[in-house]
């Protein structure tokens, strides 16, 4: 029996009292749920314009932290949050559940038995939600519904005063700002290692002033997504922010792309243009790619940002402007300009508060997250019911360099993503799951002792006790595995794979083809 006593509810409310003065305060929210009721897995998520993100979680993948779940496109939460009442789904629902396959410690393809949902209400609206899972059918059938209805009325009160300490603690400068639930805004940044909280932390100190950013980090690392943060948490949020690509405009057209120009001023100028620097008017400007601005440029840049005054081409009035400047490289400035490729003095104007965004591989803990999310962008796009990452994919992922950092994790799990959904299709998948395994994921190059190893443990049968085996099933799953990986080992040469599998190529195309096989064009996409 799974029921709550009168001293468990106790325990609880004092759980719950301590929690909020904790830096952990989420994850002891979740702690105390789950001390209060034995479940395998619990996870708290906040609620914002239809949307529930996960705050923390325990008995799932870590790779759930990243996702973001729309409550329309997944029933269950949906069910849960249309309602003041806690709600207990049956053994046999049909409904899909949104972490199928994401319980540790259990097959990616066994479902949750058992589930239910607590909605965090407090004066009428919305904040978040607690579900609670189970792989033993009708452990939560017992619990007193009075109970449960107490243990949501505590926690969504808790919930509200942990979210609102944390943006306290965040030292927002906006009252407006203080009220809103943690993710509302549109570019959110995903991330908990110690490098990503230095970042976030040094966004919050300098985002309230007008000081002069420079960005420095690697390419596909997200310096535009912090020039987003600074600027929605700045007091411009409200006015425009406007981009400029320094290294894509034409050399001859970059102060005209600047500062604007006025009809006839040179070949092609055939009306009045409105520049960069007055359409930022009021907000923010970001200069991305600062690096590669050419030096006959940087000084009259440099007297623009200097006096807050610009002069189209071909025009002798001199215009005012209020524009907050934030520039972006992927170069080392310092360097640049000990080589005398960057203006000292524009360097120095730039750089009040820089900010070094961490490299991927840098961000110990922060794939899976990142992984989890783009995950989920990608099994909307598709139209999946659900798409998980094996635990070995996790592992190839963290275990990889990321020389393309953020931007290339993106692509590759997008990769991955189609290659799955294509593998599920051919096979029987009557729960809908479909898993990215770390023959997916093509293109990464590891030391090949540390891929062996990954690749050996995703091979491996997962025998369960008390399960049924499905021997064909596994063996073609098993075979189809080793064909893909020697196809990736050889390039997509059938050939070389056949002769590494001791076959001649006739026979492994016919075993490709029945196994639903056809990966010579994706190895060599």
């Amino acid at each position: 029996m799974n029921q709550v006593s009168n001293n468990a509810l106790l325990s609880f409310a004092l759980d719950l009292a301590s929690a909020v003065t904790q830096p952990n305060r989420f994850e002891q929210l979740v702690y105390a749920v789950r001390a209060t009721i034995n479940c395998d897995a619990v996870v708290l998520l906040s609620h914002s314009n239809g949307v529930l993100t996960p705050l923390a979680q325990r008995g799932l993948s870590e790779d759930l932290m990243g996702r973001r779940f729309i409550i329309d496109e997944h029933p269950r939460l949906k069910a849960i949050s249309r309602g003041h009442y806690p709600v207990r789904f049956p053994a046999d629902s049909d409904l899909p559940d949104p972490y199928d396959g994401m319980v540790l410690g259990h097959d990616e393809n066994l479902p949750v038995h058992s589930c239910m949902g607590v909605p965090l209400y407090l004066e009428g609206k919305l904040i978040g939600v607690v579900t609670l899972d189970s792989i033993l059918p009708g452990v939560f059938d017992d619990i007193d519904a009075r109970a449960l209805e107490i243990i949501g009325t505590m926690a969504a009160m808790t919930l509200n005063t942990a979210i609102l300490m944390e943006q306290l603690e965040n030292q927002s400068q906006h009252a407006q700002n203080v009220l809103k639930v943690i993710g509302e805004q549109n570019h959110e940044m995903i991330g908990q290692s110690k490098a990503m909280q230095d970042l976030k932390q040094s966004i919050n100190l300098v985002a309230s002033s007008d000081f002069a950013i420079l960005i420095e980090g690697e390419t596909g690392v997200g310096k535009e997504l912090v020039a987003r943060a600074l600027h929605e948490q700045s007091a411009r949020s409200e006015a425009p922010m406007v981009y400029v690509n320094c290294a894509a405009i034409p050399h001859h057209l970059i102060e005209s792309e600047l500062f604007g120009h006025v009809k006839g001023a040179f070949t092609g100028a055939d009306r009045d243009r409105d520049g960069k620097f007055l359409l930022a008017d009021g907000g923010t400007l970001l200069l991305d790619e600062i690096g590669e601005l050419p030096l006959e440029v940087q000084g009259t840049l440099l007297r623009a940002i200097q006096n807050q005054e610009i002069q189209a081409v071909g025009k002798d009035q001199i215009r005012k402007v209020n524009v907050r400047i934030i520039a972006a490289t992927n170069r080392h400035l310092k360097t640049e300009v000990a080589e005398n490729r960057f203006r000292a003095d524009l360097f120095h104007r730039l750089s009040v508060f820089p900010i070094q965004v961490p490299a991927l591989r840098d961000r110990q803990g922060d794939i899976a997250l990142l992984a989890g999310f783009f995950a989920e962008r990608f099994r909307r796009k598709l139209g999946l019911q659900q798409l998980t990452l094996s635990a070995s994919a996790i592992n190839l992922l963290d275990a990889y360099h990321w020389p393309g950092n953020v931007r290339e994790l993106e692509h590759v799990i997008s990769r991955a993503a189609l290659f799955s959904k294509a593998e599920s299709s051919k096979a029987d998948n009557p729960k809908g799951i479909t898993v990215i395994t770390s023959t997916h994921l093509t293109g990464l190059q590891i030391d090949n002792s540390a891929k062996e190893k990954i690749q050996k443990n995703e091979l491996e049968p997962r025998l369960e006790k008390h399960k049924p085996i499905d021997l064909r099933l596994e063996t073609e799953t098993y075979q189809r595995n080793l064909i893909r990986k020697a196809l990736e080992d050889n390039q997509g040469n059938w050939t070389k794979a056949a002769q590494q599998l001791s076959l001649d190529r006739a026979n492994l195309a016919r075993l490709a083809k029945r196994l639903g096989i056809f990966v010579a064009k994706e190895i060599r996409s």
